[in-house]
């Protein structure tokens, strides 16, 4: 970057990393007007990372926020269920529109263009990333707040081809308590790094089981290293979520809308300010 940098990229004719950041960027469709976007990331799959995405749409939607949900995770799409969705996607000679929930949340995902959610994607990775990137520059969103985008585990194609297409303000890393998943939590926050994405908060899920007689926390796989990770990375905002039934059933039944918790009311504060 120049001395004189003064962070107006249309004027300038210095070849310099922010500007080619810049210049790889897409830009969303010309009739959606996206504020701020949240990437949801992990460095393995099965951590819980599409279920803090939801809670975190459903948070800031109560806050009265506009909120969407882009699911990047083409081969594991997830959010239309916990959100209950089962319509198609429908579109126009303008571009495709996403479907909203019950209380609002617009939501794409590529179980909401394929015929059974079932059906499997059985495509290259150079497919899949166009198929993300067009969820960001075909789909009418309107007036976005907060977008969340529910990346695909690992630190692969997607996830490299949404922090280089998408104007990326900050990810939330979602772990477990296992030292092995927190080594991998490891290279998706280098990833991040490198990328020169903030890290903005790190969640830890199936934490700890309360016990429903004492209430007591049981923490099934072993003490959390949240707090160490967290303070080696400099991240202020943490959470911890618990191993409940009653989360699981919530998903499983397509009303994630519903779940009462103030878990992760610490990271919606700060996105928030």
């Amino acid at each position: 970057m120049s001395e004189r940098c003064d962070n107006n990229c249309s004027g300038c004719s210095e070849e310099c990393s922010e500007r080619k950041a810049e210049l790889m960027t897409e830009k969303a469709h010309e009739l959606s007007n996206i504020k701020k976007v949240i990437g949801v990331v992990s460095g393995k799959g099965g951590v819980g990372k599409s279920l803090v995405t939801s809670m975190l749409a459903v948070l800031m939607n109560k806050k009265g926020y506009k909120t969407a949900v882009l699911d990047a995770d083409i081969t594991g799409p997830s959010i239309p269920k916990a959100f209950g969705l089962k319509q198609r996607a429908s579109g126009s000679d303008l571009g495709l529109f996403p479907v909203e929930s019950k209380t609002g949340i617009k939501v794409m995902s590529l179980n909401l263009l394929v015929e059974s959610e079932t059906d499997p994607v059985i495509w290259r990775g150079p497919i899949i990333g166009n198929m993300v990137k067009q969820f960001w520059t075909d789909v009418i969103w309107g007036d976005i707040d907060f977008m969340f985008i529910d990346m695909p585990p690992g630190t692969g194609d997607v996830p490299l081809t949404v922090f280089q297409s998408v104007p990326v303000d900050g990810i939330i890393i979602v772990t477990s308590p296992q030292e092995l998943v927190s080594m991998i939590v490891e290279k998706a926050a280098n990833m991040a790094e490198k990328m020169n994405i903030p890290i903005l908060g790190m969640v830890e899920n199936m934490s700890y089981v309360k016990c429903p007689d004492c209430g007591k926390a049981i923490k099934v796989f072993g003490e959390s290293r949240i707090q160490s990770i967290a303070q080696d990375r400099g991240i202020k905002h943490t959470a911890s979520l618990p191993l409940d039934p009653g989360i699981a059933a919530a998903c499983d039944g397509g009303k994630i809308e519903q779940v009462e918790g103030v878990w992760l009311n610490q990271i919606a504060d700060m996105l928030e300010q």
